[in-house]
């Protein structure tokens, strides 16, 4: 056994550096495996090497002075360990909510600049058009009645469009900021859906596609809010239409399977790529040109219907999702079937806020 100070530091260093080397060469193996495993070696890296470095300086010898000083480690470790555990669960977890926060964070920063791209951009549009009619009219140049007919109606459906974008934009403020309350209440989803069907069918014949609907027999019931439910068919409807080139087809179809309702809108248009499927809901996002608008003129064309769709489904505890067909694609709507003081679910004629997106 050492006893003067260079020989101790050498001892301790020749017992306590393989360990640690050891040590670094485990951490590095289990680089991909849970925090809670990097954790464990963390701990036990230092306990070890302490107790190599003093088996070293004590010469192998397992005096009562080694043995106490094990002992102590073994304590500490069993101590250690299941603490490092608990801590390297909850970092994990605190990782993983970070990241996801972060996620979100950049998603809702990128929408608000894709909102605020879409607010310079088409709102001037209409603006521009209206302007340079009214001031036409106002200096003169036009003088013709049917020109001035002409001119009146045109600034009508400017005046109309703009209205509508900014519709579309205070629904989908109210529901980004969790304002939107919504009166729930028993509501048949098939009324819903011919009554849209029914108004749609005057712009799907300009837009030269046919567009069906078939449901069953038997009334499909849920919670719902009557008119944000008749908002959602209709936006998933006039983007089918919209997408849908002349001589297509759209077909509207509805159903329950498993305790929920489910509305399906099919369109044999182009599809949606596979960069835009996970966008396709976002505020103002309306994806490349293979899925570029085959009619013009439907709708307020404000690129939020299907984010205010959504939204709305989400309010609805239900969910809402797009998918490629072999020819078209598919939106489809699932919500809660209406159940008499079912357990975790808005009861009828009550308010429910709506959550964001």
């Amino acid at each position: 056994m050492p006893h003067d100070i260079p020989a101790l530091i050498a001892y301790a260093l020749a017992g306590s550096v393989p360990v640690t080397a050891l040590g670094a060469l485990a951490m590095r193996l289990t680089h991909n495996r849970s925090l809670t495993t990097s954790m464990v070696v963390l701990v036990l890296i230092p306990t070890l090497a302490t107790l190599t470095g003093l088996v070293a300086v004590s010469g192998l010898m397992f005096t009562h002075e080694l043995q106490r000083s094990a002992l102590v480690l073994a304590v500490v470790t069993a101590v250690a360990v299941p603490a490092a555990i608990m801590l390297g669960r909850a970092q994990a977890r605190k990782t993983v909510w970070q990241r996801q926060m972060l996620e979100q964070e950049r998603a809702a920063e990128r929408s608000r600049r894709e909102l605020v791209a879409w607010v310079s951009h088409d709102l001037r549009t209409p603006l521009a058009g209206i302007l340079a009619m009214s001031e036409a009219i106002a200096d003169g140049v036009v003088d013709r009645p049917e020109t001035l007919d002409r001119y009146a109606r045109q600034i009508v459906r400017e005046t109309n469009r703009l209205s509508a974008m900014v519709d579309d934009l205070f629904e989908m403020s109210k529901i980004n900021s969790g304002a939107l309350r919504l009166t729930l209440e028993t509501v048949d989803l098939r009324e819903l859906i011919d009554e849209v069907t029914a108004a749609t069918v005057p712009t799907a014949a300009r837009a030269h596609v046919d567009i069906r609907a078939r449901q069953p027999d038997s009334p499909i019931l849920v919670h719902g809010s009557d008119r944000a439910l008749t908002r959602v068919i209709t936006n998933l409807v006039a983007n089918a239409i919209e997408h849908t080139p002349p001589g297509g087809r759209v077909d509207v179809t509805t159903g329950c399977t498993d305790g929920h309702a489910w509305a399906r809108v099919d369109d044999t248009g182009p599809g949606i790529t596979a960069t835009d499927l996970p966008r396709i809901f976002e505020v103002a996002y309306r994806g490349t040109a293979a899925r570029s608008p085959a009619a013009t003129g439907i709708g307020s064309n404000s690129g939020m219907g299907l984010a205010i769709a959504a939204g709305l489904i989400q309010a609805h505890h239900g969910e809402i999702t797009a998918r490629n067909r072999d020819i078209g694609c598919r939106f489809e709507i699932r919500i809660p079937l209406w159940q008499p003081s079912a357990p975790g679910l808005p009861q009828p004629d009550r308010q429910a806020p709506a959550i964001a997106p």
